[in-house]
């Protein structure tokens, strides 16, 4: 297993060319956010727009509109009870993040089964938190797409049925080969199952143990990925930034919480651009 390290981000986080403009840095969609959970789908946007991302579109429950945009104006808000915008802003995206904060329900239910018709080959689908969940009860196929997943231990055991104690690297890598996906492992030292190798983090504390740090991380995958060609080291990129940034906020606060990491990450990925 391959060590992530900071060399990671020299190789990644680009210098912008003075001629860009938002559309050269991808459009992501992200859909999720219940009426229980909308902060999931709030954290996972804004990690989008802070990482980069050049146009973020949330499709969420109405309930949680206001406080999109008093988090993230940049953020565009649609109704996820609407199939037809769900199909459009999945037809115009780089990059779709399906789960943080979906639920379970028959509406969450139609939600997956419209966005995996609708995606395309040339696409990235971030499948994270109750999507995966939901993949794994309803025994569904992922689509014809880059297929990127984000679960920790207990959605990965419902995926690939390998219970936690039996979650080795052979294993995971099996399962790996069979779902046709990169498979970022969350843990405290995550595991990053790509084509090109299997890695591990190498940052990250106990002070990120709080809800909603996973939302954050799939943010920061969707944005990375939309921005940065080799999506293999954006996804390894991502992994390090979160808890890299969590690492250095440690050193003087018993906690870290998700949105003080999203609220670094600009200045952090200015830090590490390629000069």
């Amino acid at each position: 297993m391959t060590p992530i390290r900071e060399n990671i981000l020299l190789h990644t986080i680009r210098k912008r060319p003075a001629d860009s403009f938002k559309g050269t840095y991808g459009h992501v969609t992200l859909i999720g956010g219940n009426v229980n959970y909308g902060g999931a789908i709030i954290m996972a946007s804004s990690a989008a727009v802070y990482s980069g991302a050049g146009l973020v579109s949330t499709l969420t429950d109405p309930v949680n509109r206001s406080s999109l945009h008093s988090w993230c104006p940049e953020a565009m808000f649609a109704d996820f009870h609407d199939q037809t915008e769900v199909v459009r802003l999945t037809e115009s995206a780089d990059v779709v993040v399906l789960g943080p904060g979906l639920g379970t329900d028959a509406l969450a239910q139609q939600i997956v089964q419209t966005v995996f018709t609708t995606v395309k080959p040339r696409q990235v689908l971030v499948v994270d938190g109750s999507a995966i969940t939901l993949v794994a009860q309803q025994k569904l196929q992922f689509p014809d797409a880059e297929i990127i997943l984000t679960p920790h231990q207990m959605e990965w055991q419902r995926l690939s049925g390998i219970s936690i104690p039996d979650q080795t690297e052979s294993a995971n890598q099996a399962a790996v080969s069979r779902l046709k996906a990169t498979v970022v492992l969350k843990s405290h030292r995550t595991e990053v199952y790509t084509s090109t190798g299997v890695y591990q983090n190498t940052t990250g504390t106990p002070a990120q143990a709080t809800g909603g740090m996973g939302d954050t991380l799939a943010g920061i995958v969707g944005g990375f990925v939309a921005q940065f060609s080799n999506h293999s080291n954006a996804v390894l990129a991502a992994v390090y930034t979160h808890s890299a940034i969590a690492d250095q906020l440690a050193e003087n606060q018993y906690v870290v919480l998700p949105h003080q990491i999203i609220q670094n990450l600009p200045a952090f990925m200015k830090v590490h651009e390629a000069k």
